[in-house]
C-alpha cells in the first residue's frame, strides 16, 4: 500500500506536508512525525510543512512554511484528512502529485490524489508510524514524540474504538524510538485551575434530550462571556459530557465566527453515529465525528436523529 508512496518520496526533491485545518494532536502529530522522519532519513531533500497553528500544541513542532514556487515539481502529502474543504492551505493543488494518508471513513474529493486510507486505524499518526517501521525508515526522537502524541490523543489514551494490539505495538515501538510518554502527557493534560473551573461551568450548561443525549449550544455571546476561543470551546468542551453513566451520545454545537456557522462535534460510546454526521455534510469516525451546519435550524434536527438513535439502542433495535 505504501510502496508507491515511498518510491515517490525517493523520486522527488521537494516534499510538502499538509493536514487538516484547526489541527488536533493527530493532525499535527502525523504531519510533524512524517516531516521529522523524512528529514532524518533523506537529509538532502527539501521537506516543508504548512498550515494553521494550534497554540496548545506548539511543542510538537514548528511549521517551516512554503512559497508558491516550492510547489513546482513537488510532491504534496496530506495527513489526517481527505476532504478538500478541510485541508489547511489549498496550495497542494499546485503540486505535481498529491498523496493522502488518512484513517477517517470519508472518501476524497481531491481530484487526482492517490489515497492511502485505513479506517480501522486508531489514528493517522500510528498509520504513518506503521509505514515508516514497515519500510525500515528510522524514526528519531522528534518524530517519535510527534507520532506518539498523535496516537494517544486520537485513541483517547488507548480508550477509543480502533485501539487494538497493533496500536499498542506501535506505541511500544515509538517509546523505544525515544518518545517520552510522561513528558507528552504533562504537556497535553496538565491544565490551570481556571481551565478546570471553566470545564465545570460548561458541564453545568449541559442539557439532555428525552433519551439522554447530552448537548450544549454555544453562541458567540457565550464565547465572549466566558472569554473562550472557538477551538477551546468546540473540541475542548465536548469531552466534559463524556464518561457519564446513562449518556451514550453527546454533542457540542459552537458558533464559528470565522465561518459564520455552527460547528457540531459529536461523540458516542458503543453506538455508531457517523452516518448521522454525514447526513448533514460532515463525517469522521463511527463514534467521533462532526459537521459544519449550513443553518442553526439543523441543530434540532440532528438532536432528534441522535435521540432516535439512542431510543433504538435502548430498545435493542440498533447495533453498532
Amino acid at each position: 500500500m505504501f510502496e508507491n508512496l515511498l518510491n515517490k518520496i525517493r523520486e522527488y526533491n521537494t516534499i510538502i506536508i499538509h493536514r487538516h485545518s484547526r489541527p488536533d494532536g493527530d493532525a499535527l502529530g502525523s504531519q510533524f512525525g512524517l516531516y521529522c522522519a523524512l528529514k532524518h532519513n533523506f537529509p538532502e531533500k527539501t521537506i516543508l510543512t504548512v498550515g494553521d497553528i494550534n497554540p496548545r500544541l506548539t511543542f510538537i513542532g514548528t511549521l517551516t512554511g512554503a512559497n508558491d514556487e516550492d510547489y513546482k515539481d513537488a510532491l504534496a502529502i496530506i495527513c489526517d484528512v481527505a476532504v478538500s474543504t478541510m485541508v489547511s492551505d489549498d496550495r497542494y493543488k499546485l503540486a505535481k502529485e498529491v498523496y493522502i494518508i488518512d484513517h477517517h471513513t470519508n472518501t476524497t474529493d481531491i481530484e487526482g490524489a492517490i489515497t492511502i486510507i485505513d479506517s480501522s486505524r486508531a489514528s493517522c499518526a500510528d498509520f504513518v508510524a506503521h509505514f515508516l517501521y514497515s519500510y525500515k525508515l528510522e524514526i528519531n526522537e522528534k518524530a517519535a514524540t510527534a507520532l506518539y502524541t498523535g496516537l494517544v490523543t486520537d485513541s483517547g489514551r488507548f480508550q477509543y474504538p480502533g485501539t487494538n494490539s497493533e496500536t499498542l505495538l506501535i506505541a511500544s515501538k515509538l517509546l523505544g524510538s525515544g518518545a517520552k510518554a510522561q513528558s507528552i502527557f504533562d504537556k497535553l493534560y496538565v491544565e490551570t485551575l481556571e481551565s478546570k473551573q471553566l470545564k465545570a461551568t460548561f458541564t453545568n450548561r449541559m442539557q439532555l434530550t428525552k433519551n439522554n443525549v447530552a448537548y450544549m449550544v454555544n453562541t458567540l455571546d457565550d464565547l465572549a462571556k466566558y472569554n473562550i476561543s472557538f477551538n477551546d470551546c468546540s473540541r475542548g468542551m465536548v469531552g466534559v459530557m463524556s464518561g457519564i453513566e446513562g449518556i451514550n451520545i453527546w454533542a457540542n454545537f459552537t458558533f464559528d465566527a470565522e465561518k459564520g456557522k455552527y460547528v457540531g462535534e459529536f461523540r458516542s460510546r458503543g453506538i455508531t453515529i457517523v452516518d448521522i454526521a454525514k447526513k448533514y455534510g460532515g463525517g469522521g469516525h463511527d463514534q467521533a465525528c462532526g459537521a459544519t451546519l449550513e443553518s442553526p435550524d439543523l441543530i434540532n434536527l440532528i438532536l432528534a436523529d441522535f435521540d432516535k438513535r439512542m431510543e433504538e439502542y435502548l430498545n435493542g433495535t440498533h447495533s453498532s
